[in-house]
């Protein structure tokens, strides 16, 4: 009688032949099947355990892109990651030349004939009509921004605010550093006591309800996202705020108003390159004269990603975390943002600090990742820690950054108030 190779050996015959020619001489983690059976890391001091827990994870990855397979079996718990997931990211990528599709699917072609369909989780944003449309757009940003105010405030700042922070010294904790960036913020557009600020793209309010306190503002915050509307409403009354901040679920194409300064902190991202120049333009309409805008942005970083295609298509992202957002490269804001009369006055690069900033959000998640599973359930707290693993990796290494543009608009004889030095926004 012919012997028979039993399925899971074939499985595990599949993966230790990928593994050993794709970390020829170096295996920085261990991979354990769904047996329990593990594959050590060749490295000795490796404390990272890959984990397949059930054989129907292999066949996934052979439907490309391979970051949609990747994600969504991570997302269903089939695939995990025990340690590091950064260090995986990093590895993967120093070996992106041996991971081209052919070979990839080469090396599992032994495991074709298992089922592949991934069971729906609900969690993938089903958008309709025309991108960046107001509708859609608002549907967009409630996919990502309405999960549950109570899940967000497990891992963000007391503040609840949801953009890089600023770690000037290295050693801040997430409190301190995320009112770092606030304070920062305000002293860029010299805010001032009765002065008019709008923020577009308020979130949980941070910003207004710091520039109402500590500066004396008038401050008035959109944002299309139903239940961060209720929150800062919320805080404004609690905080007996409600003579000076304001907080209206405005798209940014219907904000009307004449404002001192204004503010856009992690909003422009989902407003689409062929939306730029309106968005510019409409800030630039409703700022008055000698005014100054902060646009602060995520941009591609400037060492390119080694992975392309069907390796790293931007799928997952897309269907699941920012549906319709675009990264561009930050010519494109500086050029759009001139064409609508604006003056670049200053430009940082917080690249390192949003790396640190992910860090400390995917840690703190982590500590209390149980109560984040019974408020918005297992995949969804999976796929938070996911999306905000790689992405601090890809700021660390270069692929993304994130940066703060200052912006005048000149008065009708070409003033702009500011000092000649930059010493401003650092000396108190």
């Amino acid at each position: 009688m012919a012997h028979t190779v039993p399925e899971a050996d074939r499985l595990q015959d599949a993966v230790r032949a990928l593994v050993e020619e794709l970390f020829a001489g170096e295996r920085p983690f261990g991979i354990r099947f769904w047996d329990g059976s593990l594959l050590p890391a060749t490295v000795p001091s490796a404390g990272t355990t890959v984990v397949f827990r059930r054989p129907e994870a292999l066949a996934r990855l052979l439907e490309p892109p391979l970051d949609l397979a990747l994600g969504e079996a991570y997302l269903a718990g089939d695939l995990d990651v025990e340690g590091d997931l950064e260090e995986v990211l990093a590895v993967l990528e120093r070996r992106a030349d041996r991971l081209t599709p052919r070979r990839w699917i080469g090396w599992l072609k032994g495991v074709r004939g298992l089922k592949r369909g991934l069971a729906r989780l609900g969690l993938d944003a089903r958008l309709k009509g025309r991108v960046h449309s107001k509708p859609r757009d608002r549907a967009a940003i409630q996919h990502h921004y309405d999960v549950s105010n109570a899940f967000y405030r497990l891992w963000l700042d007391r503040r609840m605010v949801y953009s890089c922070a600023y770690f000037p010294e290295g050693d801040e904790d997430l409190d301190a550093a995320q009112e770092k960036k606030l304070e920062h913020i305000a002293r860029k557009l010299r805010l001032a006591p009765g002065e008019r600020l709008l923020d577009i793209g308020a979130g949980w309010g941070g910003l207004v309800l710091f520039a109402a306190e500590r500066y004396g503002v008038q401050a008035v915050g959109v944002t299309v996202a139903e239940q961060q509307v209720r929150y800062v409403r919320e805080q404004v009354r609690r905080l007996g705020l409600e003579d000076r901040v304001e907080v209206r679920p405005e798209d940014y194409r219907e904000v009307r108003g004449r404002f001192d300064k204004i503010a856009s902190v992690g909003m422009a991202e989902h407003v689409g390159r062929e939306n730029l120049p309106e968005y510019f333009r409409l800030a630039y309409a409703n700022l008055k004269p000698g005014g100054l805008m902060l646009h602060h942005v995520i941009t591609r970083g400037p060492v390119p990603g080694r992975f392309s295609g069907e390796l790293a298509s931007g799928e997952f992202l897309r269907r699941y975390v920012f549906p319709d957002g675009e990264i561009l490269p930050l010519w494109t804001h500086l050029q759009a943002a001139e064409a609508a009369g604006f003056e670049v006055r200053d430009v940082e690069d917080w690249r390192e600090h949003y790396a640190a900033t992910l860090r400390s959000w995917v840690a703190r998640l982590n500590e209390r990742f149980d109560e984040a599973v019974r408020e918005v359930g297992e995949p969804r707290a999976r796929l938070w820690r996911l999306y905000m693993s790689v992405s601090a990796y890809q700021f660390a290494a270069g692929h993304l950054a994130v940066h703060q543009v200052l912006l005048a608009k000149p008065d009708e004889r070409g003033r702009v108030e500011l000092p000649r030095s930059r010493a401003w926004i650092y000396t108190p």
